[in-house]
């Protein structure tokens, strides 16, 4: 899972090769001194390298949907079936549902404003 530190390391790379990869990190940060102990076969270093430049590609889009998904949870009370809700808030609610289909970095989005 991405850390909200770091983003993406080669772990999480590795773990997208071989789901389940038992591996014993490195103690300098590194998947080339990192201990396999797998049975499978272990990913080459390229290959980690290949998939971890993909998994920070789409990294800001991971913000953005915490972010996105934070303020959907705050109105969630407006979803409800027996809960009066304005045309505004059912609009909000679809505005930030929309949001990644408009943005894909929490970096440039234009919130929606909150009714």
């Amino acid at each position: 899972m991405i850390s909200t530190v770091d983003g993406y390391t080669y772990l999480d790379a590795v773990l997208s090769l071989v789901p389940l990869a038992k591996i014993v990190p490195s103690n300098d940060g590194t998947y080339e001194h990192a201990e396999w102990l797998d049975e499978r076969t272990a990913p080459t270093a390229q290959a980690v390298t290949d998939k971890l430049a993909e998994l920070k590609a789409v990294e800001p889009l991971f913000y953005l949907r915490q972010e996105r998904d934070k303020r959907l949870k705050e109105t969630d009370l407006w979803g409800l079936e027996d809960y009066p809700t304005t045309a505004e808030q059912t609009a909000y609610r679809q505005a930030l549902r929309d949001i990644t289909d408009t943005y894909s970095s929490y970096l440039d989005v234009v919130w929606p404003v909150k009714p």
